[in-house]
């Protein structure tokens, strides 16, 4: 993976790993880092459909750098595209390392988020306001 140097798109979420959060190395899991990127994108794309989401699908996922306890998860969201009722967005996971204002990429993918109306069913990402 050729990472950028600066992170690409919107600032969505900031959390900092925890001890909980880690494997006996002291590395962050990836799954961890997978749901923050996850919450991230439930969060821009629920903001852009003006209502409930749901993830219908992640495109491959590599690790270039790895999380250790203490670094704070930056995710970045960019909406790449809007279909009748999908949302595509890029996403970022960049590491803040502790007490430092080094920012390296850790891992990047497609996310696909589908609206869902009250009842669950896929509904229409309206017009952008």
């Amino acid at each position: 993976m050729n990472a950028p140097e600066t992170p690409t798109g919107d600032l969505t979420l900031r959390t900092q790993a925890m001890p909980g959060d880690a494997n006996a190395a002291g590395d962050i899991f990836g799954g961890w880092v997978m749901a923050q990127m996850d919450l991230a994108s439930g969060i821009r794309a629920a903001e852009r459909a003006h209502g409930r989401v749901v993830t219908a699908g992640v495109k491959e996922m590599a690790f270039a750098k790895p999380m250790k306890v203490g670094d704070t998860l930056c995710i970045y969201t960019h909406i790449e595209g809007v279909g009748r009722t999908s949302i595509r967005l890029k996403v970022e996971a960049w590491a803040q390392r502790y007490l430092s204002p080094t920012m390296e990429m850790v891992t990047h993918a497609d996310f696909v988020m589908v609206a869902l109306d009250a009842n669950g069913r896929p509904t229409p990402v309206p017009p952008e306001d």
